[in-house]
């Protein structure tokens, strides 16, 4: 898919992974509605990248669909969706204080698989109703696993079982939109320069760089953006989930 033209949204795009891959697009000539929490964020993103910021729960059908709606009413429907909305709150299972709370499990599963798949589902019935191009595509989806979903990293089940999700519905939802002309990708990134990554304690940040191969360092979120980037315009790419992770397996 060319890109130039083309309406995009972004989750998660005010910083980080999100906010790389919507200048990414953006400076590839994309409209890109900036979809984020932080509004404030986001609108300071889209104000210079020439976009559209809207606040999104993406975990609330009535939020997403708001945050949705203004992007059309803006930009038209979008051929372009990546999913890179996410939090970090995700601990031990059983702790000095005894079991996780419920409602944290509940509510690292709700931002990161269903809100997902709130996204994937809205973002893909507007593309169904889209002029197919001319080799027959509509649109594109591409959302944010992670190697700690593939891995099974200790630690961070509720995290590891959101991601691993995500992996999970790439496949079966690139069959099933695959009739419409959708693609469905999913990137799988290991540790990043991002706020979320840069949160963890230092002494497991080193412990992480040296178990990384080759490059020993974390990942820049330009380089994902560009992943995004090559996979919307290479449309033999679909349902497979692609690490971007340096060699890096989280074992332990």
């Amino acid at each position: 898919m060319d890109i130039d033209g083309a309406a995009a949204l972004v989750t998660g795009g005010a910083s980080g992974l999100g906010e790389a891959t919507a200048r990414r697009l953006a400076a590839a000539g994309a409209r890109v509605a900036v979809l984020d929490m932080n509004l404030d964020a986001a609108e300071a993103v889209a104000a210079e990248i020439g976009g559209l910021a809207a606040a999104c729960d993406v975990s609330s059908a009535e939020g997403a669909e708001a945050a949705l709606a203004a992007a059309t009413q803006a930009h038209g429907p979008a051929r372009i969706a990546v999913n890179c909305a996410g939090i970090a709150e995700s601990r031990m299972m059983i702790n000095r204080d005894g079991p996780m709370p419920l409602d944290e499990h509940r509510r690292v599963i709700e931002v990161h698989l269903i809100g997902t798949y709130n996204i994937c589902r809205l973002a893909a019935a507007a593309m169904c109703e889209l002029p197919p191009l001319d080799d027959g595509e509509r649109g594109v989806i591409v959302n944010t696993s992670s190697i700690a979903g593939l891995d099974g990293s200790p630690g961070a089940i509720s995290y590891v079982a959101a991601k691993a999700g995500i992996a999970a519905m790439t496949h079966p939802m690139a069959w099933e939109l695959g009739r419409h002309g959708i693609r469905v990708m999913t990137i799988a990134p290991g540790v990043f320069e991002t706020p979320m990554a840069l949160g963890l304690r230092e002494d497991y940040i080193e412990r992480m760089r040296q178990e990384i191969p080759f490059p020993k360092r974390f990942g820049e979120p330009a380089e994902f953006a560009g992943l995004v980037e090559t996979i919307v315009t290479t449309p033999m790419l679909n349902a497979e989930v692609i690490r971007l992770d340096a060699g890096l397996r989280m074992t332990s």
